[in-house]
């Protein structure tokens, strides 16, 4: 082995090693110490960025929170479990779970689908592909709902022959479920197609030099490079799809106890006064978005060591 600025071979040293250029270019620790303080931030701006910052978190984050478990708990502990097991409460949330259960994994196959031909292959409307999974971030819940409405709705385009068929879609729990999925869909793909577009494809063609088949592919080397985005996307797509209102809101019906999704049925109660009521439930959907931080947080500590 040659070399290398006088080390002993095997061996490397930082200062011998670096040519004069760049040993030049990099500045000493008392250097570093002289700089003017026009280039270092001052202690009072890194302490006021920091106290802004706590404020926001709490006045918008923890606060609200407060408020809500305060008032879930404002008329005592058995009138809070009373409501949340009402049978029109249990109702709401079977059908939340039920949702999220469905449109969750169909998310994550269309997502992991969607960024993988985004990211890795060359054809003909990839630019509209990437356009249309943007589509429900421009258009309201709202309008996404009435779609659905104009479409499978009693006077809709298949509205008669879904009657006819005696095929419930619209104030249903299929029409629930594909309204969330159309809010929900891009949230996954959005987190995978960025981070796969930066891996490239090297490792991908190197495993297909040595053999491997599409699925080995995906399973070995795909998937491990994406599983954290992949992961983060799945979170945002759960939070969203349990929290959904306005999309829902058009094409549910507001039946009780068949087709209110907890948001809906935290409105019903709020509507009626039974304001405790109303906190009580919304504190469920609370303790779900506050469970699946906690997951995550858990899973990238035993995978990386580090909270």
């Amino acid at each position: 082995m040659t070399r290398l600025g006088g080390a002993e071979p095997g061996t490397l040293n930082a200062h011998n090693d670096l040519t004069p250029a760049i040993q030049t270019a990099i500045p000493s620790r008392s250097a570093r110490a002289a700089l003017p303080r026009a280039v270092r931030d001052p202690a009072w701006a890194r302490w006021f960025l920091t106290a802004v910052a706590l404020v926001f978190l709490a006045f918008f984050l923890v606060l609200p929170l407060v408020i809500v478990f305060a008032e879930a708990l404002s008329r005592g502990l058995g009138y809070y479990l009373s409501s949340i097991s009402d049978p029109d409460a249990l109702a709401a949330i079977r059908l939340t779970l039920l949702t999220v259960a469905i449109v969750v994994p169909a998310n994550v196959v269309f997502g992991v689908c969607a960024a993988w031909a985004i990211a890795k292959f060359r054809f003909r409307g990839k630019s509209l592909l990437t356009t249309l999974i943007d589509l429900p971030f421009a258009v309201s819940p709202v309008i996404s709902g009435l779609v659905y409405v104009l479409v499978f709705g009693a006077q809709g385009w298949f509205g008669p022959w879904l009657i006819e068929h005696n095929i419930r879609v619209i104030f249903a729990v299929p029409g629930i479920v594909l309204a969330t999925t159309f809010v929900t869909f891009p949230f996954v793909a959005r987190e995978l197609i960025p981070l796969m577009q930066a891996q490239g494809t090297d490792e991908e063609y190197s495993a297909v030099t040595l053999g491997a088949s599409g699925w080995q592919i995906f399973w070995r080397v795909t998937l491990p490079n994406i599983r954290w985005g992949l992961f983060y996307g799945v979170v945002l797509c759960n939070a969203r799809a349990m929290g959904e209102f306005g999309a829902v809101s058009v094409v549910s019906g507001h039946i009780r106890g068949e087709t209110n999704t907890m948001p809906l049925h935290v409105e019903i109660l709020y509507n009626d006064y039974n304001i405790a009521g109303a906190f009580a439930v919304a504190s469920l959907l609370a303790l779900l978005a506050l469970a699946t931080l906690v997951l995550k947080s858990v899973v990238e500590w035993r995978q990386t060591g580090t909270p």
